[in-house]
């Protein structure tokens, strides 16, 4: 009970680390989580010890750090509310974890209905793949996403592109998700809009990871273990990009 106990204290204080960190680093989103999750975890070890001194030394840590936390949540919002917000974060050149999920995950709510994303270079089969798994993640979160719109630029090989395209678009159909691909010969700008306000500017598109050294190797499957290419993501929210999805469609 006593080493249970430990390991639930040294993961909160992990977390409440992590989370002061990114706080610093102005990433409020991403350290919000991580301040809601150290709590709990703090919570947790508060109930399983009867050490009274423990108890208080718990107790001081989770009013700080929820006091915090509710700060934060109210800063997130009134940044959304005004249409100012702005996070953005610096992935270095082979540092790992970034996949989709860890970069977008956490803006997926149940108000999403509707994805439009914007990449110039849909098009080589590795690209293909990332745009898949993209979708899989809307697909499997906690959002409603009923409509994905792609704009990328057209192939070489025109036709096989369109083949792929309208093999995913089935696939989704399964989920009773429709896709609309859209092409464009002047698309520079790449960035994914979720009608719920979120706006996530990437560098480099989806295709930022780095090829994995084989079929057979970490990575390859699991991309929060597959190495990254340098790049900047700008994390936006602007408060009447529903209407914006409204109106286009």
């Amino acid at each position: 009970m006593t080493e249970t106990l430990a390991a639930v204290e040294q993961a909160a204080i992990s977390l409440l680390k992590r989370a002061v960190e990114l706080d610093t680093s102005k990433r409020f989103t991403e350290s919000l989580i991580c301040y809601q999750e150290g709590i709990q975890l703090l919570l947790e070890a508060l109930k399983a010890t009867s050490d009274e001194g423990k108890k208080k030394r718990f107790r001081q840590r989770i009013e700080e750090y929820m006091n915090r936390a509710e700060t934060l949540k109210k800063h997130i919002a009134a940044e959304k509310e005004s249409g100012k917000y702005h996070e953005q974060i610096r992935i270095e050149e082979n540092s790992k974890g970034w996949s989709y999920e860890r970069l977008i995950g956490r803006f997926l709510d149940d108000q999403i209905t509707g994805v439009e994303v914007e990449d110039p270079y849909i098009r080589n089969i590795h690209q293909m793949y990332n745009f898949l798994r993209m979708c899989e993640l809307f697909v499997k979160s906690k959002s409603n996403v009923k409509s994905i719109k792609l704009t990328t630029g057209k192939d070489h090989d025109e036709d096989l592109q369109i083949k792929r395209f309208k093999e995913i678009e089935a696939s989704l159909k399964d989920y009773n998700v429709t896709l609309d691909v859209n092409y464009s010969t002047s698309l520079h700008d790449r960035e994914i809009r979720l009608n719920n306000g979120w706006i996530v500017k990437i560098g480099r598109g989806l295709d930022y990871f780095k090829p994995p050294n084989g079929k057979f190797s970490l990575g390859y499957c699991d991309f929060d273990l597959r190495k990254c290419h340098e790049t900047t993501v700008d994390i936006f929210h602007k408060k009447h990009t529903q209407s914006k999805f409204s109106s286009s469609s």
